[in-house]
C-alpha cells in the first residue's frame, strides 16, 4: 500500500485539515507529521499545547494511520526516513516565503519518484473563526508572558526588533523571508523608550510617563502575538518600579530591562559626553530584588543593563556588577557598548560565561553592527536586540518625501518610492 504524508502545525483541527486527510486517504496509508516546538517557531507559529498533546490530537483523527515527529520544517528528516509516495499539502504554500519549502520538498520527492499533491486551501467562515481564536489565544497574557523564556531554551539566539506602534508591531510580527533554504523571522519585540519618545516628538529623558508608554504596549499587543521586552530606562524610584513590574506582568509583557543609572536619564550613546550618574551596586541590587519580590509569576523576567563599558568604568566593574545583579535576582544581563569594535562586548561575554553558564546575556549591536547573530551566540549571547532600526529607516524616507513635495509642488516625483495604501492595509487583519 502506498504511503501519503502530510505535516500538521496546528493546535486546533478545522475543516481544512479534515479535507487534507480525506484527500490523502484516496491515495494510500496516511501518515501525519507533528512539527516539534523548535520547528514550529521557525515556521512562524508558536504552540499553545505541547508536542505530546498535538500528537494525541492528530492520532485521534479518523483516517490517520500513523503520527510521526517532524523535526525539520523543510521535511528533510521525514522524507529521508519514510520516503512517502505522496506528500499532500494545501496549495497556500505556493506563494510567499513558504514556497521555498514547497520547492525543496518537490526536489526531494523527485530524487526517488515521489509526487507532490496540492489541495485547494479550505477557507470559510468556520476556518476563519478558528484561525482568529487561535491568534487571540496566542496574544493572551498567560501565553505571551512566558514565551521569551521558552524561546531562550529553544533557539540559539532570540532575534528582537524594535516596535513603537501597532503598525511597526505588525511589521515585526509578519515579516518572514526565505534565505538560503530557511525561513527567517523576528522572535520578539523591543519597546524602546528612545523610539517611543521619538515617535511622540519628545526627548529620551524619561519624559514620557508610564501611562503613555503602557498605551504603546496596548496598541502593539492588540494586533500581535510575539513576546515583548520593555525598555524600563532606570526603573525610576524603587517604590515606583515595583508597580511597573506588576503592571507589565499583568499585561503579558515578558521582560523589563532596567539600567544601572540614576538621576536625569540620558541616552547611553552620549557616553561620557554628558554627565551621567551610575547607581551603586547596592542601589541597583536593591531595586532588582524589590522587583522580583513584587512579581507574581515565574514567567516574567527582570534584566539588568550594565553601563560600565559605556561610562568607561572598566571590564572588572562590569563583571562585578553582573555577578552582584544575578545574585540579587536578575533573570538576565544586558551589556552595552558604543564602540564600533565588538571586542569588549565579546570579552565581557566570555568572562561572564566563565563563572555563569546559564543566565541569559542580552546585547544591542547598534554601534558594533558588523557582528553576526551566529558570532554572538558562539560567545554565549542569548538575545540580540535591534533597538532602533525601524525608526531610523523611516525618518529619512519621510523627510525626503516631505522635501520633494515642497520642492515640486505635487506628489508625482515621490510616488515611485512609496508603498501603496492597499499593500499597507493588507498587514492589518479584519475581524
Amino acid at each position: 500500500m502506498k504511503t501519503v504524508y502530510t505535516c500538521f502545525c496546528t493546535d486546533v483541527i478545522h475543516d481544512g485539515h479534515l479535507n487534507i486527510i480525506e484527500k490523502a486517504k484516496e491515495h494510500g496509508r496516511v501518515v501525519v507529521g507533528a512539527l516539534t516546538d523548535e520547528a514550529l517557531i521557525k515556521y512562524n507559529r508558536f504552540p499553545t499545547i505541547s508536542l505530546e498533546e498535538r500528537i494525541k490530537l492528530y492520532k485521534e483523527l479518523d483516517g490517520v494511520d500513523e503520527v510521526v515527529v517532524q523535526k525539520d520544517f523543510m521535511y528533510n528528516d521525514v522524507i529521508a526516513e519514510i520516503k512517502p509516495d505522496y506528500v499532500i499539502h494545501g496549495d497556500n504554500w505556493k506563494n510567499g516565503p513558504e514556497s521555498a519549502i514547497r520547492e525543496h520538498v518537490e526536489a526531494l520527492l523527485k530524487e526517488y519518484g515521489g509526487e507532490l499533491i496540492d489541495v485547494p486551501y479550505t477557507y470559510n467562515e468556520k476556518v476563519k473563526k478558528i484561525d482568529m481564536q487561535l491568534r487571540e489565544k496566542l496574544a493572551m497574557p498567560e501565553y505571551r508572558r512566558k514565551r521569551l523564556r521558552q524561546l531562550i531554551k529553544m533557539t540559539p539566539i532570540v532575534k528582537t526588533m524594535e516596535a513603537h506602534s501597532g503598525l511597526t508591531g505588525l511589521i515585526v510580527e509578519k515579516t518572514v523571508v526565505e534565505h538560503e533554504g530557511k525561513l527567517e523571522q523576528f522572535d520578539a519585540m523591543w519597546i524602546s523608550s528612545l523610539c517611543d519618545s521619538t515617535a511622540k516628538g519628545k526627548p529620551d529623558i524619561e519624559l514620557v510617563d508610564m501611562t503613555s508608554r503602557f498605551r504603546t504596549i496596548d496598541d502593539i499587543m492588540e494586533v500581535t502575538t510575539k513576546p515583548i521586552i520593555f525598555d524600563g530606562d532606570t526603573g525610576g524610584l524603587t517604590e515606583h518600579f515595583v508597580y511597573t513590574v506588576r503592571s507589565l506582568e499583568r499585561m503579558g509583557v515578558s521582560a523589563v530591562i532596567i539600567e544601572d543609572k540614576k538621576g536625569l536619564k540620558k541616552n547611553s550613546l552620549f557616553g561620557t559626553e554628558v554627565k551621567q550618574t551610575q547607581a551603586t551596586i547596592e542601589e541597583m541590587s536593591a531595586k532588582i530584588a524589590a522587583g522580583k519580590r513584587a512579581q507574581l509569576t515565574d514567567d516574567f523576567m527582570i534584566i539588568a543593563r550594565i553601563e560600565s563599558l559605556i561610562l568607561e568604568q572598566g571590564m572588572e566593574d562590569a563583571l562585578a556588577r553582573a555577578k552582584a545583579f544575578v545574585e540579587a535576582g536578575a533573570d538576565g544581563i544586558m551589556i552595552h557598548s558604543r564602540k564600533k569594535d565588538p571586542a569588549e562586548i565579546l570579552e565581557f561575554c566570555d568572562k561572564f560565561r566563565a563563572f555563569d553558564k546559564t543566565t541569559p546575556i542580552v546585547v544591542v549591536p547598534s554601534s558594533f553592527n558588523t557582528i553576526t547573530e551566529e558570532e554572538l551566540a558562539a560567545h554565549g549571547v542569548n538575545i540580540v536586540i535591534y533597538a532602533n532600526q525601524l525608526t531610523r529607516s523611516a525618518f529619512p524616507a519621510m523627510q525626503k518625501t516631505a522635501e520633494d513635495i515642497l520642492k515640486y509642488h505635487r506628489a508625482k516625483e515621490v510616488d515611485d518610492r512609496l508603498m501603496s495604501i492597499k499593500e499597507i492595509i493588507t498587514l492589518i487583519d479584519e475581524i
